[in-house]
């Protein structure tokens, strides 16, 4: 089951990036465009690729993409890649990469410890490692440090969350990855069908119709949610809970766009639904939870990466990050 549990997370991430690239074309066109700076943003990019952002493992690298003429400094936007925890990669194809650069913002995608290297809090201290790596050199890398979004999908999108609520709380800092002086906190986060309660999966698979999950279900030693956290999720609840997006809301959270399929059996709809409500539950401001159900897609799909809603995503991008 492991080995069918890795091929459809591989499958759903090349999707993503292959439909991106796609629609690139579309979206974002050949010709410049106005940045969200006030610059004009080219179809080119300056890269520097492998740059280790910790020292701690050989995984704690990052590509960054810059746009290919103006000076900056430039907003930043941080790709978490997906893959259950275990599995996944920082390399995007270069369509995908314009998809922002050519707007204007600076791309940055990061590896992380993988659960089968470090359980968690490690992927989730390795994202917050790499924010304060790009923050504490932002005048080298050409960066607007205060202007820094977040944006993933699947178990990257529940690292982008959690890190996203989390900011600068401690137990999920390790001082040894350096620039500990630097904040955490970012400015937006966008969120692909992310889990954000851990220990609901199941209940919210089956309230949804789904099958159990491959067979054992999210509460088990060997799924990606066990994997990750060491033990089956139920067995260590506290855990479970402090690794859920939805533990640590407050009042002062960044907007969040979250996005899921209605058909997805993997990550179920419910799990967006609860992070949207509990965000909505502290503010009157729905701008700041924005929400979008695409009902026929599953875990992905081509609704995520159309035309329409790339603009959308960017859009976003650009009100918070501007």
């Amino acid at each position: 089951m492991a080995m069918l549990e890795s091929r459809i997370v591989g499958r759903s991430w090349r999707a993503v990036l292959t439909i991106l690239g796609s629609v690139l074309a579309l979206a974002c066109g050949a010709a410049a465009t106005e940045s969200p700076g006030g610059l004009t943003s080219p179809v080119l990019v300056r890269q520097q690729l492998d740059v280790v952002y910790a020292a701690l493992d050989p995984a704690q690298k990052l590509d960054l993409y810059l746009p290919s003429t103006g000076a900056g400094p430039f907003p930043l936007v941080i790709w978490i890649h997906g893959g259950g925890w275990f599995q996944g990669d920082k390399v995007l194809d270069t369509l995908s990469v314009q998809l922002l650069t050519t707007r204007g913002f600076a791309l940055a995608s990061l590896n992380y410890r993988l659960s089968g290297v470090a359980r968690y809090p490690a992927a989730v201290q390795d994202v917050k490692a790499a924010i304060r790596h790009l923050r504490a050199n932002a005048a080298r890398y050409a960066l607007l440090p205060d202007r820094v979004a977040l944006w993933g999908s699947s178990a990257g999108a529940h690292l982008a969350a959690l890190v996203g609520v989390t900011g600068d709380i401690a137990m999920f800092d390790d001082p040894a990855l350096g620039n500990s002086a630097q904040s955490a906190r970012v400015q937006a986060v966008v969120s692909w069908f992310a889990p954000t309660e851990i220990l609901t999966m199941d209940t919210d698979n089956a309230a949804q119709g789904c099958p159990l999950f491959g067979g054992t279900g999210h509460d088990s030693p060997t799924s990606p949610e066990g994997l990750f956290l060491g033990a089956r999720p139920s067995s260590v609840p506290i855990v479970a809970r402090d690794a859920s997006p939805v533990t640590w809301l407050t009042v002062d959270d960044p907007p969040f766009l979250l996005q899921h399929g209605g058909r997805d059996c993997m990550v179920p709809t419910r799990q967006s639904v609860r992070l949207r409500d509990g965000l909505r539950a502290l503010t009157s401001d729905t701008t700041r939870s924005s929400w979008t159900l695409f009902p026929q897609d599953g875990h992905g799909g081509p609704s995520f990466t159309t035309p329409a809603n790339v603009e959308l995503v960017i859009a976003f991008l650009a009100r918070y990050l501007r």
